[in-house]
C-alpha cells in the first residue's frame, strides 16, 4: 500500500506542478474560466500558477508534505466556486461545454481534495508479517 500511496502522491505533484506551469504557458485558456466577481484576472491566473506549482513541490518534499497537501486542498476549495460559477453560466458564456461536463469537473473537485486529504494524515506503521 505505502508504494501505491506514494505513487499517487507523485502523480498529483506532478499533476499539480504541470497545471501551474501551463498557466504561464497558455493563460488565455484559464482567462475565459474566471469568474466576473475576481479582480485583475491575470495576476490571479499567475498567482495559481505559482501556487499550484509550489504546492506540488511541497508535496513532493517529505518535510513539507503535509502542508503542500494542506495548500492543495485549500486551492481545490477555493477554485470549486469557480466551477460553481461556470455551471451557473454555462447557458450565456460556456454553451459550447456540455453541461454534464461541467458537473464533472466539479465532482472532480471532491476527488482530489479526498486525494490530497490523504496526504494530510500521517503514516501509520504496519505490523511485521
Amino acid at each position: 500500500m505505502r508504494k501505491v500511496k506514494l505513487g499517487l502522491k507523485v502523480l498529483l505533484g506532478v499533476f499539480f506542478i504541470f497545471g501551474g506551469v501551463m498557466h504561464f504557458i497558455n493563460p488565455a485558456f484559464y482567462k475565459p474560466m474566471m469568474p466576473d466577481y475576481i479582480p485583475s484576472p491575470d495576476l490571479m491566473i499567475a498567482l495559481s500558477g505559482v501556487t499550484e506549482i509550489v504546492s506540488g513541490i511541497m508535496l513532493l518534499l517529505p518535510k513539507t508534505m503535509v502542508w503542500g497537501a494542506w495548500l492543495i486542498f485549500a486551492q481545490l476549495l477555493a477554485f470549486m466556486t469557480v466551477h460553481v460559477w461556470m455551471i451557473q453560466h454555462a447557458h450565456d458564456r460556456y454553451a459550447k461545454i456540455p453541461l454534464a461536463g461541467l458537473w464533472v469537473r466539479l465532482v472532480f473537485q471532491f476527488v482530489f481534495m479526498a486525494w490530497a486529504y490523504w496526504y494530510t494524515r500521517p503514516e501509520k506503521d504496519t505490523p511485521p508479517a
